[in-house]
């Protein structure tokens, strides 16, 4: 049966938690571990078993937001990151942690990071899209596209990482529509500011492989660009979120930015229940809440209908 686009909006939300909290364990860790210990949602490396991480933290946090404030108001996100920040998750950006700690305003916080440091193109921004990234689909190429911008901007100063942002957006409005978001790509391609198209176009082609990686997949051009990989190489979510894990490194981030595409295109139906099962998204500086996945379906069927 063909998913619905509400089917394809939760598959997105959830199937990015889903990815997250299975690599969590492997993060940093060797190519192939998954395979090679066969253990799905077991726990491990500071993490409980289907535990998400500030991967899906903060994308809750940018749900929530957009869904309170009825549209994108960039001082609340901020303001909300910084709770979280303060109430010391497991795990956190350096990136982030510097800019959400700095003191500075929202609006120049990340700016004033980027032009002491020069380097900001780190993949915390593509890692938390997925909500924001149903939320806006409905408004079309350039709404979504510059929202993703917006949002990114919060913490990474670096515009390499607000066009890779703008472009999962835009692949997942593609995929809710129906659409291929891999046929999709140059058309996608196009709309990305003129100075990082070139760079974005060498690792979202269909001859580019992880392995012609030129940074750690934890900055994100490479980090979409396994995101992309994976999809296309694989034919189903599952098959896609394992290969995005066994490449090592960044695996949390690199299966939840795989889970938001694959679950766009698949629907949700398609994230196995094995994963959904024990997964949780603890959220600290909330009260102590933690959402299990029948309250991330409800969320992501909210922003969906928002509009």
């Amino acid at each position: 049966m063909t998913a619905t686009r509400l089917d394809r909006a939760v598959g997105a939300v959830l199937g990015s938690a889903a990815g997250d909290a299975l690599g969590a364990p492997y993060e940093f860790g060797p190519a192939g571990q998954l395979s090679a210990r066969g253990q799905e949602m077991r726990g491990g490396g500071g993490w409980d078993p289907g535990e998400a991480t500030d991967d899906t933290q903060m994308a809750v946090l940018v749900a929530e937001s957009l869904l309170e404030n009825g549209g994108l108001e960039l001082p609340d996100v901020f303001a909300r990151f910084q709770r979280w920040a303060a109430a010391e998750p497991k795990d956190i950006g350096l990136q982030t942690e510097e800019v959400l700690t700095s003191g500075m305003p929202w609006d120049l916080a990340a700016a004033c990071h980027f032009q002491v440091n020069a380097r900001a193109a780190g993949n915390g921004c593509l890692m938390r899209a997925a909500g924001s990234a149903v939320y806006f689909a409905a408004a079309g190429r350039g709404a979504t596209m510059d929202a993703a911008r917006r949002i990114a901007a919060l913490t990474h100063g670096d515009r390499a990482a607000w066009e890779g942002t703008a472009l999962l957006h835009e692949l997942v409005r593609v995929a809710l529509d129906g659409g291929d978001p891999l046929a999709a790509l140059p058309e996608a391609l196009d709309a990305v500011h003129p100075d990082h198209r070139d760079r974005y176009a060498r690792v979202l082609a269909p001859d580019w492989h992880p392995g012609l990686a030129t940074e750690f997949n934890g900055a994100v051009w490479p980090c979409l660009g396994s995101a992309v990989w994976a999809l296309r190489t694989t034919g189903g979510f599952a098959e896609a979120v394992r290969a995005a894990v066994d490449l090592g490194g960044d695996t949390d981030t690199v299966a939840a930015v795989t889970g938001t595409l694959a679950g766009a295109v698949y629907g949700q139906a398609a994230v196995p229940d094995a994963w959904t099962g024990p997964l949780h998204v603890p959220l600290p500086g909330s009260g102590g809440r933690v959402l299990d996945a029948a309250a991330l379906r409800a969320l992501a069927r909210r922003l969906a209908t928002a509009a």
